[in-house]
């Protein structure tokens, strides 16, 4: 069964929009949470979030596909751009029947969609753009994605809340260790910072109220915790088969040894309060990697929502490039 390994990285996010410097706000304990300003947040209960800053989708694209292109495409396609130049990945080398792609995203295009919706009521339906659909369904990144590289391999998106992202890695990395595909791009994009998606959420009372001390809202494990922040932009990551990666000398960034994942089948929006489904996706997870890797020597654990991926560490981690 083929070994899977971590290659290539795109971020961008609202700490940094390189995989350098969000991993550099990391270590520095930095938050990107603020104030809104994409839209008048007056009269919400919760004006912050963590928005992306400073993007210019032509810096990957050319004018005219970006007017075409919903937020979380841009995204995504910037983050592609950057995870192919960091894992060096020559994709015209690359066997495209073997080259696949899978990005999630938690609702898509829902800034296409509300301003479709609004010229549809102020002109009609003969303005609506044709490229409306396009824009904003999910699987439309990975896409676009594939087209841009020719990856003509596995091609398909999910669409799992918080743990899309996760969902997006784990189930690539099933896809190569099943032997459907040498080389993988995965991960997640998002674009909610929205007057509908904030109000939305603030009607669930499942955010944070802090506005006045925004840098200190997300505190996940925190006694005062008081809910979560909107975050939008996007991570991609590039795996690769062990023999694959070898073969062109690739730079390993770790090696992926378990994946797992489980459902609280409890609500619709809160997790269990025992936390079981998070425990679960942890133990299969664990026991995934023991189960079909006798080689790694360490392992460190990561979990979004209800799935969880174990990976080993390789010689050359970040920060040192």
């Amino acid at each position: 069964m083929p070994r899977v390994v971590l290659t290539g990285l795109g971020a961008l996010t609202p700490v940094g929009n390189t995989a350098d410097e969000f991993w550099s706000a990391l270590l520095q304990g930095r938050s990107g949470v603020g104030p809104i300003t994409k839209f008048d947040p007056a009269g919400y209960p919760t004006r912050i979030a963590g928005e992306v800053k400073n993007f210019d989708p032509l810096d990957f694209v050319d004018k005219k596909e970006a007017r075409r292109l919903d937020p979380f495409l841009q995204y995504a396609m910037a983050c592609a751009a950057m995870a192919v130049q960091d894992a060096a990945l020559d994709t015209d080398k690359v066997d495209g029947t073997r080259f696949g792609v899978l990005i999630g995203s938690g609702i898509g295009g829902i800034t296409t969609l509300l301003e479709t919706h609004r010229v549809l009521l102020e002109k009609g339906p003969d303005r609506v753009s044709p490229f409306f659909i396009p824009m904003m369904i999910v699987n439309m990144a990975s896409g676009l994605v594939s087209m841009r590289y020719g990856a003509k391999g596995p091609n398909s998106s999910v669409v799992t809340a918080c743990a899309t992202g996760n969902h997006a890695i784990g189930d690539s990395f099933k896809i190569i260790q099943r032997g459907e595909a040498d080389v993988m791009i995965a991960g997640g994009s998002e674009a909610i910072v929205v007057p509908l998606t904030i109000a939305g959420f603030c009607s669930m009372k499942a955010m944070s109220t802090r506005n006045d001390e925004p840098t200190k809202a997300m505190r996940p494990f925190d006694a005062q915790r008081d809910g979560f922040v909107c975050g939008e932009g996007a991570g991609l990551v590039v795996l690769e088969s062990l023999d694959h990666a070898r073969h062109r000398d690739a730079r390993i960034y770790a090696e992926i040894v378990g994946y797992g994942m489980t459902s609280d089948a409890h609500h619709m929006t809160a997790p269990d309060p025992e936390g079981d489904g998070a425990a679960r996706a942890m133990v299969a997870a664990l026991r995934d990697g023991r189960r079909r890797c006798t080689t790694t020597s360490s392992r460190r654990l990561r979990s979004s929502g209800s799935s969880a991926i174990t990976h080993g560490a390789w010689p050359s981690r970040r920060p040192s490039r």
